[in-house]
């Protein structure tokens, strides 16, 4: 039997301990080979025209050309699948959302030496990261910086959006999911029922992306907080860290709940627990869609609401970058569908219209 090649990775980062770090720690997986480290981005590219690699990890904050510029410059001309490797801090988690639009595939909050014993642990999860990097699908792209123009104001809502929302919309998401979603929720109009979302990314990262996403579409998009009332024309987004998000009923109004809780499916903000909480207050009045995403976190939870008689999807295999959480989901039934990812934001609006149409549409008939 032929051995299988190793997965030949490069790593950008300016830091030379980081770079010692992440070398020892992948190169001690018998799947990776560490094919070479560059200090800088005009580095990286250097190595780029001589050899190729299958997965970049790629530090943003670099002197001279900045990650993120690099980035851009070979997923317009030759797509690698990158994980960027990121520091915390207000404007490193700024580009590090950017850097996911343009089509990074994966990040990671940058190992600190501080962890001690707990180091092991984080490279071998970085290890995993990557391999799932590897098999990733990415595409030429031409991503769209994000607005220069000052946030656009959202509208005032008027007494059609007011109104207490008949109908919600559930999506989780994980590898892939920032131009996913960001695809998704643009093509949403403004009066759209409330919108509720897990998408995996570590904390401190989830704020921005959200403001992102506020200022590229219609809707009104904001990290959510404990007490939020859903509302139409409003998305909130999980916010990454030590809680998970669920949805309950208070005096009449859905809100967001925060509640302490171990991981589920290897993930906190997890999708299940999202989708069980809506399962339960929602009445079926509710259309869900699990998007790009490696692992099988959403797949029990849409189970619940399909069985609940809420309306739910997944992203195809061709669209998705990991076709992981879709897969695992449809393996046990959850989806009705599986769409192509342009296909999404009009299933979810058609399928919210069943509330008062009464049927639902042919061309997404299970």
């Amino acid at each position: 039997m032929q051995e299988q090649r190793k997965i030949r990775t490069l790593i950008v980062d300016d830091s030379a301990m980081v770079r010692k770090i992440l070398s020892i720690g992948l190169g001690q997986d018998p799947e990776i080979e560490i094919i070479g480290t560059a200090a800088d981005a005009n580095m990286a590219m250097q190595y780029l025209a001589r050899k190729k690699p299958d997965v970049i990890t790629l530090d943003l904050e670099m002197p001279n050309m900045d990650g993120l510029t690099f980035l851009r410059s070979f997923m317009k001309t030759d797509p690698i699948p990158t994980v960027v490797i990121s520091s915390q801090t207000q404007r490193s988690a700024q580009a590090t959302v950017d850097a996911l639009a343009a089509g990074a595939v994966d990040v990671i909050a940058k190992p600190r030496m501080e962890l001690g014993g707990g180091l092991g642990d984080m490279m071998a999860s970085i290890a995993q990261r990557v391999k799932v990097a590897a098999g990733a699908q990415v595409r030429m792209s031409a991503a769209r910086q994000p607005a220069a123009q000052p946030m656009r104001p959202k509208p005032v809502a008027p007494s059609s959006l007011a109104k207490v929302p008949d109908w919600m919309i559930a999506i989780g998401a994980s590898t892939g999911g920032v131009q996913a979603l960001t695809r998704v929720l643009e093509t949403l109009p403004a009066d759209c029922p409330p919108v509720v979302i897990v998408q995996h990314m570590p904390e401190g990262f989830t704020a921005s992306f959200a403001k992102r996403l506020n200022q590229m579409g219609p809707l009104r998009v904001k990290e959510a907080e404990d007490g939020d009332v859903l509302e139409n024309g409003l998305v909130l987004l999980a916010p990454g860290g030590p809680k998970h998000m669920t949805v309950i009923k208070h005096m009449g109004r859905h809100q967001v709940r925060l509640i302490d809780g171990p991981e589920v499916c290897f993930s906190r903000p997890s999708v299940d627990v999202l989708f069980h909480s809506v399962a339960q207050v929602a009445g079926g009045k509710v259309s869900s869609a699990i998007l790009t995403g490696m692992g099988k976190d959403g797949a029990e939870g849409q189970l619940a609401i399909r069985k609940s008689g809420g309306r739910t999807a997944a992203q195809d295999e061709a669209s998705c970058v990991v076709f992981g959480m879709p897969n695992a989901a449809h393996q046990i039934g959850a989806p009705e569908t599986l769409l192509p990812l342009d296909d999404v934001s009009s299933w979810l609006m058609n399928s919210c219209a069943r509330a008062t149409a009464g049927d639902r549409l042919e061309s997404y008939k299970v």
